[in-house]
């Protein structure tokens, strides 16, 4: 259905606070936290690409995450920071894009966490096998999987949204247009959409944290199975950094997606949304770089002083 024959051509998105101070406080929270996210995502690909040393697979996936974390913060906090201190609608070709763009982000990165974890799987437990197994040509045919398939799946949920009626009211219990949310206000059946969601949510998620946690599990036994100390440190610290970035994501959007009362939206559940959206985008950087010696020899490289 044309977007031009929808009774509602205008969404609300509701507001953190009624406070004007709390409000400006907000802005400034999460201009920092967009600032940081994009400079610091920024700085991992410029590091990588500049840097023969870190032309390889755990460095090219990094590369695609910084760019799912820069994808995801663009497409929500613009919106977030215009909402705190000037208008907080949202028109119906927005909210479709702005819709379209998180899923799209959210799903590839689940699926990326996967092809990471297995990455880590295959250095540490079969590395003799490692270079044949995990050649440049298998690291773009995983990249590109999780690309087709993150744009795929937004493709499909945000269709189903497009074929909806929405008869009023418009105003949206969330911060950005989020699927669950928007459901909500539909006038028209919205089973269809229901199924496809929590579908794909067992499939992302779930399927997606099952697969990344019996990779871990083969890793620890591999690590513990190491003899001296050193060796154990030296593993461990190869997949530590992605291991704190993937607890941290999935106990999120596990939390926000696995709840049975579909588009719960109460205050706690708009903070745990702004862990995914937000914060875990830009402690990513920080997380990845602070103890990799490697990537700090790159940016000292890149950036003389």
């Amino acid at each position: 259905m044309a977007v031009g024959n929808q009774t509602v051509t205008m969404f609300v998105l509701q507001s953190f606070t009624q406070d004007p101070w709390l409000e400006v406080a907000l802005f400034c929270l999460f201009f920092t936290l967009f600032t940081v996210a994009l400079g610091g995502n920024s700085l991992i690909i410029a590091a990588i690409c500049c840097s023969s040393s870190l032309h390889i697979p755990m460095y090219f996936f990094l590369v695609n995450l910084a760019v799912l974390d820069m994808v995801c913060t663009s497409s929500i906090l613009p919106k977030v920071l215009q909402s705190l201190i000037a208008d907080s609608t949202i028109s119906f070709r927005g909210c479709l894009s702005q819709m379209f763009f998180f899923t799209w982000s959210l799903s590839s990165e689940l699926l990326l966490f996967t092809a990471m974890a297995y990455d880590r799987y295959l250095a540490i437990c079969r590395p003799l096998h490692y270079g044949a197994l995990m050649s440049g040509r298998a690291c773009v045919v995983l990249a590109a999987f999780v690309w087709v398939t993150g744009v795929f799946n937004a493709s499909l949920l945000t269709g189903l949204v497009l074929r909806l009626k929405f008869c009023g009211p418009n105003v949206i219990a969330h911060f950005f247009c989020e699927i669950p949310p928007v459901l909500l206000l539909s006038c028209s059946p919205t089973f269809l959409n229901d199924v496809m969601t929590i579908t794909a949510d067992m499939f992302l998620s779930g399927l997606n944290f099952t697969l990344t946690m019996v990779s871990y599990s083969c890793i620890i036994a591999s690590i513990l199975s190491i003899r001296s100390a050193k060796g154990k440190r030296r593993a461990f610290s190869t997949c530590s950094s992605h291991l704190i970035v993937v607890t941290l994501y999935y106990s999120t959007v596990l939390y926000t997606y696995v709840l049975p009362a579909l588009g719960s939206t109460g205050l706690l559940d708009k903070a745990v949304a702004v862990l995914y959206t937000t914060v875990t985008p830009t402690l990513n950087p920080l997380i990845y770089t602070l103890r990799n010696k490697e990537f700090k020899a790159a940016l000292k490289k890149l950036f003389p002083c």
